[in-house]
């Protein structure tokens, strides 16, 4: 008797089996890059047959555009939970401590750059990546819109995609940081980054 996809047992090993694909293949991404990680690899890393990553997703760019979604809805998590903090500023002084880590991880960092520069010059991992990021910065300038209001400071349109833009240049900077120095003092970044941060946003200017 067919199983029902429908049901939450189905569901949920669909999901399980999403993930363990795309842990699969950002591991093929970031050790041997977009081109050289065929399907044929993917499916051996997996662990399941390529058919069976077919079922899932019908391309690589497919791969690629939900791990990027995954990545875009973590992100989205953490700047509802910092808008609904009771202080918007110090929560979002916490949260940049993680981003830093995360973005110094050379492993995080690799396959990062890796998507990026597949988006230099393939239209359609491009159109994946500058639709998350629009996304994301809107996310930002609205965390940043509220912390503003709260301590009285400019909220207009051309202040908050001017903070936006540099904190996102500083954070994605931090990946070229980790390959290129990934035995860098990370706790003396992140206090660096939050001072930095802190200075930035609750500028009355």
């Amino acid at each position: 008797m067919p199983t029902d996809p429908c049901t939450p047992a189905e569901r949920s090993r669909a999901a399980s089996r999403r993930a363990q694909i795309l842990q699969a293949a950002s591991d093929c991404f970031h050790d041997h890059g977009f081109h050289g990680a065929s399907i044929s690899l993917i499916s051996k890393a997996a662990g399941m047959s390529a058919g069976h990553i077919y079922h899932y997703f019908e391309n690589k760019e497919a791969i690629i555009a939900a791990i990027v979604e995954r990545d875009l809805d973590r992100l989205l998590t953490l700047s509802a939970e910092m808008r609904a903090a009771s202080d918007v500023l110090e929560a979002l002084i916490g949260r940049a401590a993680e981003g830093v880590i995360d973005n110094l991880d050379p492993r995080t960092a690799g396959l990062k750059v890796e998507i990026v520069a597949e988006a230099s010059r393939n239209p359609a991992v491009a159109k994946i990546v500058r639709a998350a990021d629009r996304c994301c910065m809107s996310s930002l300038s609205e965390t940043l819109r509220i912390l503003r209001a709260n301590k009285g400071h400019s909220t207009d349109d051309a202040t908050l995609q001017g903070m936006t833009e540099v904190l996102a240049s500083m954070f994605e900077g931090l990946l070229l940081r980790a390959i290129r120095n990934p035995d860098l003092d990370r706790n003396r970044v992140v206090a660096i980054f939050q001072r930095v941060i802190r200075q930035l946003v609750t500028d009355p200017n």
